[in-house]
């Protein structure tokens, strides 16, 4: 699709914002952010090619070599799998679904865009049947590894042995090149009435008014999309489902990773500091603790960083 037009209706682009940088992992060049005057949806420009993603996320997104990953992967692991985690998902908002539980035995989730496996060890614990889909063969494999079945093949080729009832996109809408195509073929391999339940950052975050280019979400060349609720309502209609739940929430780790980004991020360069632990999750508590009125407001007026949205298969 052209670079000229919109994704989702085929709009005309205006510019929003220019000159966005990778604020993680580093990975290099300048992009703008234009909107669609049309139906309100924002993507981001230059978009890069299928090729270009892919080589994008295996340079960028598998970490694990360095001693500051190693050490914060292990306390984020021993975090998501404590009782602990389970009291933060209430007081914090659980835009991953990972308390989630089915509501009769052998409910078949599939988590699309599974990464190395950590949601899927959730929703296996809280007792669904888990497959995992990722593109990045990386990623993959090490969800592979862990034992769980990880489906790796082109989307529109893609045939499972039975439907989903529930498909996850926590967080993976937004990386979608053509996110109302996506969205189409997960509707293909639903059961009648399954749902789809889908997280992605909210365009109209009162964060990204604060944080401006700093923002952690605009997460350039990766997120493609910026939805805003009328514009993922609006992709999820014309797929094929029906919202049935629509609630906002701002996790801690947000507003901490777009204040660690604006403090330290340099152009081409990985900012470190979102990989420390006690920095990041000093600043959870604090964002958590303190901001907690701002937060809750947020949220109530449609303003909050994350969209959190089940829809059922129409």
């Amino acid at each position: 699709m052209s670079d000229d037009v919109c994704v989702l209706c085929g709009g005309a682009l205006h510019p929003v914002l220019s000159g966005v940088v990778d604020t993680r992992f580093g990975a290099p060049g300048r992009f703008d952010i234009a909107g669609c005057a049309a139906c309100g949806l924002e993507q981001t420009l230059p978009r890069p090619t299928i090729g270009e993603l892919d080589a994008l996320y295996e340079a960028y997104y598998n970490f694990g070599g360095s001693r500051e990953e190693s050490r914060y992967g292990r306390l984020r692991q021993a975090f998501l799998t404590s009782r602990l985690y389970r009291l933060w998902l209430a007081a914090d908002g659980d835009i991953s679904f990972h308390g989630a539980r089915p509501a009769r035995p052998g409910v078949r989730l599939l988590d699309y865009g599974c990464n190395e496996g950590r949601g899927l060890e959730l929703y296996r614990a809280n007792g669904f049947a888990v497959e995992g889909f990722e593109p990045n063969r990386v990623a993959a494999e090490r969800a592979r590894a862990r034992g769980f079945t990880v489906h790796s093949a082109d989307l529109a080729d893609f045939q499972p042995r039975e439907p989903y009832d529930v498909i996850v996109l926590s967080n993976v809408l937004e990386h979608a090149l053509d996110p109302k195509a996506m969205l189409a073929q997960l509707n293909r391999l639903l059961a009648p009435g399954g749902e789809a339940w889908v997280s992605c950052p909210n365009g109209e975050s009162w964060l990204r008014r604060l944080f401006g280019r700093a923002w952690i979400n605009w997460h350039v060349p990766f997120h493609i999309v910026h939805f805003s609720p009328a514009t993922l309502e609006r992709a999820l209609d014309e797929s094929g489902f029906a919202v049935t739940d629509a609630r906002q929430a701002t996790p801690a780790l947000w507003v901490a990773q777009s204040a660690i980004a604006a403090l330290f991020a340099k152009p081409g360069r990985p900012t470190r500091q979102m990989r420390s632990p006690f920095l990041v999750v000093g600043l959870m508590l604090l964002a958590r603790g303190l901001c907690f009125p701002l937060l809750w407001l947020a949220n109530r007026l449609g303003r909050s960083d994350c969209l959190v949205y089940r829809a059922r298969k129409a």
